[in-house]
């Protein structure tokens, strides 16, 4: 095996776990309703995953522990993806506000800031804010 191929399939298996947080934000009402299994397979294109992949990693998915990015930008990225899961059926409940504070206190935010965030990604990312502007306005909450 080359250097290549460790790097090709380390990344491959970072996007099978980011994936899967996707999916248990989606089932944390206990249902996947069409809006979140289609956004699951959008977003599994993305992570580089192939339709098969996706309807596989959505059946058996489990509680793993999320090891979040190390950058800022990819972790943004990682909680505005469970945002826009939690808000494909358009309705936000309790299960799903301590499910995204909880994948935010792992990728090390402070818990001081966890409910801003939360509010600032899901208000943002329902009133269609260009995902740059929301990082912005994200990373300027963060370093308040």
């Amino acid at each position: 095996m080359s250097f290549t191929d460790f790097i090709t399939n380390h990344g491959k298996r970072v996007n099978k776990q980011a994936f899967v947080h996707l999916v248990q934000v989606s089932k944390i009402d206990g249902k996947i309703d069409q809006e979140e299994f289609d956004l699951l397979h959008k977003e599994g294109k993305k992570f580089g995953l192939t339709d098969p992949e996706i309807d596989h990693l959505i059946e058996t998915e489990s509680n793993s522990h999320y090891n979040p990015p190390y950058s800022l930008e990819e972790k943004f990225e990682h909680l505005y993806n469970m945002g826009e899961m939690i808000l494909a059926d358009d309705v936000v409940d309790e299960n799903e506000k301590r499910m995204i504070k909880k994948f935010a206190i792992e990728a090390g935010f402070n818990d001081s800031k966890l409910a801003g965030l939360a509010e600032i990604l899901i208000e943002g990312i329902r009133i269609k804010t260009d995902e740059e502007i929301l990082f912005k306005k994200f990373k300027q909450y963060i370093l308040e």
